[in-house]
């Protein structure tokens, strides 16, 4: 979702909560108020994953990328401390983009993904990124500080993020390939006065990650698995979804048994806009079983990724200690 690159970058960093605050309770967005100007790029960063979260705004932005240009209709808002949050295309195909729920407690929902991603903190970003000041801009009408955020290996894609000096909000964002090659540029165009929120975001608590016997035999270094509840299952083997993030990068497995001709992908790499997916299928108890992994990443590193996920039955003490 395009908003998600712009409006829904969210670092939660357990720096800024008070320290009577409950992992349950919320972050006060008036502490963003208190604060003083950053003065390195890991404390802009900081400030602009929180803004996110806490100022009210509505916006026009647009993306840029290989399928072309396309402008959007932006709005974040938050309602007793739960963001709701809403792009919407306002040319080609009517489409609306929405995202409602409450923050997930030390997590680190990625630049471009829908919902949250496992836990993490700046400074673990710092492991597999180079995080740099860039200089001064101007971006819709307002001034910003600019963000180079450069990754340390091949298994990643590089970030620059335009922040507005007053909020932090982010104003701009390129996405860079391993290459060097921009992939997609997402800008607002107008930002209407933000204001600040004046309670507390609430915190949510993700459930502990069940067993579950579709295995990653290669797990890139810095990605955390994110528990996410199974969809379902057929045959006492667990299908759904699972992610992993990084911080920033993430990309997603699905795994779901091909009952019908009309569902089954062609087995090796697809390219969808600025994303990929690695698609394999795998035999397992007779029954054939298709595996997609997907995100905004390297496409070889989706490749490998797919081409290690191995079916691992649980065992009997495992599942029932699994069990609420």
């Amino acid at each position: 979702m395009p908003a998600a690159l712009m409006a829904a970058v969210c670092l939660l960093s357990s720096g800024l909560a008070a320290a009577d605050e409950t992992p349950s309770s919320g972050f006060d967005c008036q502490q963003l108020a208190q604060r003083e100007t950053p003065e390195t790029a890991i404390g802009w960063l900081e400030r602009s994953l929180w803004a996110s979260h806490c100022y009210l705004f509505q916006a026009r932005a647009v993306r840029i990328s290989g399928e072309g240009v396309r402008t959007l209709a932006l709005s974040h808002e938050i309602r007793d401390g739960v963001e709701r949050e809403a792009a919407s295309y306002l040319d080609g195909p009517a489409v609306v983009y929405e995202r409602h729920g409450r923050i997930a407690r030390d997590s680190l929902p990625a630049l471009a993904v829908r919902g949250a991603s496992p836990q993490a903190s700046l400074p673990t970003i710092e492991d597999h990124y180079r995080v740099s000041l860039g200089g001064e801009s101007r971006i819709a009408g307002r001034h910003s500080v600019r963000l180079d955020i450069e990754p340390l290996d091949s298994l990643r894609y590089g970030h620059r993020l335009w922040l507005d000096r007053s909020t932090g909000l982010p104003l701009k964002q390129v996405l860079i390939d391993v290459g060097g090659q921009i992939i997609e540029t997402f800008q607002m165009t107008e930002l209407g006065q933000p204001t600040l929120y004046t309670g507390k975001v609430e915190f949510d608590v993700l459930p502990e990650a069940p067993p579950q016997p579709w295995q990653l035999g290669w797990l890139p270094p810095g990605y955390h698995s994110l528990a996410l509840p199974q969809a379902s299952s057929i045959d006492s083997l667990p299908l759904g979804h699972r992610l992993y993030s990084d911080g920033l990068a993430s990309f997603s497995v699905f795994v779901e048994p091909l009952t019908t001709p009309e569902r089954a992908l062609y087995p090796g790499l697809h390219r969808l806009g600025v994303s990929h997916a690695a698609v394999r299928h795998l035999r397992v108890a007779e029954r054939i079983y298709q595996v997609v992994v997907m995100g905004e990443v390297p496409p070889e590193m989706l490749r490998r990724v797919a081409v290690q996920i191995d079916y691992r039955p649980i065992a009997a003490s495992q599942a029932r200690s699994a069990t609420p």
